[in-house]
């Protein structure tokens, strides 16, 4: 079975947002078009679904973390600032964004409460692992997409070995190119 921890992060918070935003107790906010996503930004967003790909990120990041607060989330989501002549900073990104996707998320019933933050729902782990099986379907029938990250130990080894042996045959091939033009 194919698990959130084997198919490639982005391809996974893809298929998430494109579900939130087919979901329509789920809202975009008003606001935005117009906001940046924290102080160490320049400009807001670019693409129009940001906030569904921020919310789905959101939810795996609740899943691999176990119970999180908000104040993790803004330093995950943080960046650095550039302060001109002086040295970069670290800044956290915007609490009412990330505040905003907990609550939309808690109301669908894919994350709750919890003594120490919030924690993925049983739904929630239903809904990474659907998505985690479609998006790993979908990377097997088209190769041109990245591969599947996680790899067992003994199939690492065999690809380490292929890339010496590959590597060898470069190195020999280019000596006997020296050794002819002498």
């Amino acid at each position: 079975m194919v698990t959130t921890y084997d198919v490639p992060g982005t391809e996974l918070i893809k298929e998430i947002a494109k579900e939130l935003k087919e979901n329509k107790n789920i809202v975009q906010p008003d606001y935005v078009n117009y906001v940046k996503t924290g102080a160490h930004r320049e400009r807001a967003p670019q693409d129009e679904n940001w906030y569904f790909v921020r919310m789905a990120s959101i939810l795996r990041r609740i899943f691999l973390d176990g119970p999180v607060g908000t104040e993790s989330l803004r330093t995950y989501y943080g960046g650095r600032k550039n302060r001109g002549v002086k040295p970069h900073k670290h800044v956290k990104a915007s609490g009412k964004i990330i505040r905003n996707c907990l609550q939309a998320l808690e109301k669908e019933g894919l994350i709750k409460k919890s003594k120490k933050g919030r924690e993925i729902t049983k739904k929630g782990i239903l809904l990474l692992n659907k998505k985690s099986k479609n998006t790993a379907d979908y990377l097997k029938e088209n190769p041109k997409k990245p591969k599947m990250i996680n790899l067992t130990l003994a199939k690492e080894k065999e690809v380490k070995e292929e890339f010496k042996e590959k590597r060898k045959g470069k190195n020999e091939s280019r000596g006997n190119k020296a050794e002819k033009t002498k």
